[in-house]
């Protein structure tokens, strides 16, 4: 008998909402910090007739010529920073970097979601001040998530190519075709060299590290000393201990090291679990698929003490 058919102890499944209130963690920070950022843009800006954005976006947005004077913080600082003139801007990047970045957080974790949705914006800043060097764009000031977001919609589509959306929230449409349609249009912009209001070298840079974080099996914190040497810590339901109001302190029980044979059954099962959520997601999974994930974890655990 496992730990978990005893009556002393019981799996209390989350609530809806605080189903709801634990996902994307990072994903709502960075909402949050992006609306912030919107809020102080939109009281900032000069009044009829004033020059610039304001002096909080102009000290924050990607000026390449800047950059090349050693204002190396609007390399990331730009991707938390949008259009002051139309809200429409951050409503759709913010609602995309829900819709796929909580998923993506669940499955890699909140600190390596949140190192890869930097370290997007950051390429995608380094590319635009290297194409305006290289004479490709005119050098405007660039603001907007955007090429984060794609890399996350990239990495989204390579997982869940299947999935729909309902785009403009009635057609329907694949991610996958959605994407490429993006990435697309992108891609003919930067070649034709026709100035379209759009930084889609900041696109076509957040859409070339998604797809190269998916198809190489990168992982960012891997490339850092601190974290590499961690283990991977995956995520469980909660366990409560349930004790009726007269019923005898139950005495504790030891279980048994499981024997070699299985552990291999077990790494077996696992994989294939793992592998089917990585695919279908964790709804998909049936009763028997998310014990043999909370076996795992209760057998890992007791081996890292």
């Amino acid at each position: 008998m496992g730990i978990y058919d005893r009556d002393y102890y019981r799996r209390e499944g989350p609530s809806f909402l605080g189903t709801l209130a634990s996902q994307g963690q990072v994903c709502k920070w960075l909402i949050g910090i992006n609306v912030v950022a919107f809020v102080i843009q939109a009281v900032t800006l000069p009044r009829v007739g004033g020059w610039g954005l304001g002096p909080f976006t102009d000290l924050l947005d990607l000026e390449p010529a800047a950059v090349f004077h050693g204002e190396i913080w609007r390399l990331i600082t730009y991707a938390f920073l949008h259009s002051p003139h139309s809200i429409f801007h951050i409503i759709w990047n913010m609602l995309f970097l829900w819709w796929f970045g909580h998923v993506l957080e669940e499955m890699f974790g909140r600190w390596e979601f949140l190192a890869f949705y930097l370290l997007a914006a950051l390429l995608g800043g380094i590319v635009y001040t290297l194409a305006w060097k290289g004479g490709v764009g005119t050098g405007a000031p660039c603001l907007g998530a955007s090429g984060a977001v794609t890399a996350v919609m990239v990495v989204f589509a390579f997982h869940f190519p299947r999935y729909v959306i309902l785009l403009f929230f009635v057609l329907p449409v694949p991610i996958w075709l959605l994407v490429a349609i993006q990435v697309f249009q992108d891609a003919i912009g930067f070649l034709s060299g026709m100035d379209s209001g759009v930084a889609v070298s900041v696109h076509l840079a957040g859409a070339g590290f998604g797809a190269l974080y998916y198809q190489t099996g990168l992982r960012v914190l891997d490339m850092l000393p601190s974290f590499r040497s961690r283990p991977r810590m995956r995520s469980r339901p909660r366990l409560r201990v349930y004790r009726e109001e007269e019923a005898e302190t139950p005495q504790p029980v030891h279980a048994a090291a499981p024997s070699p044979d299985v552990d291999e059954q077990l790494e077996a099962k696992l994989d294939a679990v793992l592998e089917k959520v990585a695919r279908s997601g964790q709804a998909s999974l049936t009763e028997s698929e998310r014990q043999i994930l909370l076996r795992a974890s209760e057998i890992y655990k007791k081996r890292r003490t």
